[in-house]
């Protein structure tokens, strides 16, 4: 759990970890760029509730409302950043092996599952956007 003493701080913080851009972010949660980037920024001095609880899922976490406002870390930025990139490379290898599919040059799984791996580290070491994108 990480305490909060600024909603755009704490979020802010975790989009650094992720290397998602503001407009990913804004795309990811339906939240308007120029709100996002107030909340990000600090300078949303009483940002609405919905807004905050959107960017916070996009990034991976939830907002905890009560005696003390709360953001839960709902897994850490590492595993969110691999869950992006298998999900990413599940639908780009699957892509590929429906074009080899229909030229009839399917592959096996063992292989299907190796391109995904190969494909998820790249996403990982290559440029955010690539990662974040859709």
């Amino acid at each position: 759990m990480i305490a909060l003493t600024n909603w755009g701080t704490q979020l802010e913080f975790r989009r650094h970890q992720l290397r998602m851009s503001k407009a990913a972010v804004a795309k990811r949660s339906g939240v308007p760029l120029a709100t996002v980037e107030r909340i990000l920024s600090g300078r949303e001095k009483s940002p609405r509730i919905e807004n905050v609880d959107a960017i916070a899922a996009a990034l991976g976490v939830e907002v905890t409302l009560g005696a003390s406002r709360r953001l839960n870390e709902l897994k850490t930025a590492q595993e969110y950043r691999r869950d992006q990139a298998f999900k990413k490379a599940k639908r780009i290898v699957g892509h590929v092996q429906g074009t080899m599919g229909l030229e009839a040059q399917a592959v096996d799984q063992k292989t299907l599952n190796d391109l995904v791996e190969q494909t998820v580290s790249e996403l990982l070491a290559g440029s955010p956007r690539k990662l974040w994108d859709e």
